[in-house]
């Protein structure tokens, strides 16, 4: 399961300093996904499961590392503010749309039940499992 944890980004009027994120062996790609900045001025960010942080963080922001628990409230607001959750929901809502346009929606809803209107439904969680999966590869 990923972990997540939080910083503040440090950031004046000639540098920013990120979180280091840890590299990938096979493909030597950062491993990790900044989910949000909140509110309280935290940075959340979702690691891979295994995945450990470099030791070496810039120092402007090393003592503000810590792992998240995630409560519902901040599962929640996390959701909420990333971007990465809102591009997951849109592309539920397009896998939905490929196959039904809103008024076909609207139809399942005055034909229910039906086994056209069973399909549909079986179809829309089938899309939502989907984006639940992709939330949960996050962390969320």
């Amino acid at each position: 399961m990923p972990s997540i944890v939080s910083y503040r980004k440090y950031i004046d009027a000639e540098i920013t300093r990120t979180l280091r994120l840890p590299d990938d062996p096979a493909t030597r790609q950062a491993q990790g996904t900044e989910l949000a900045t909140l509110a309280n001025g935290l940075t959340y960010v979702s690691l891979p499961d295994g995945a450990v942080l470099p030791m070496s963080q810039p120092p402007e922001i090393a003592a503000s590392i810590a792992p998240v628990a995630l409560t519902d409230a901040l599962r929640a607001e996390l959701k909420a503010a990333s971007p990465h959750v809102q591009l997951i929901n849109e592309r539920v809502r397009q896998r939905i749309a490929q196959r039904y346009s809103l008024p076909d929606e609207i139809k399942m809803l005055r034909t229910a039940p039906s086994a056209e209107s069973t399909a549909y439904n079986a179809y829309v969680e089938e899309c939502r499992d989907w984006g639940r999966a992709q939330k949960a590869a996050l962390g969320l």
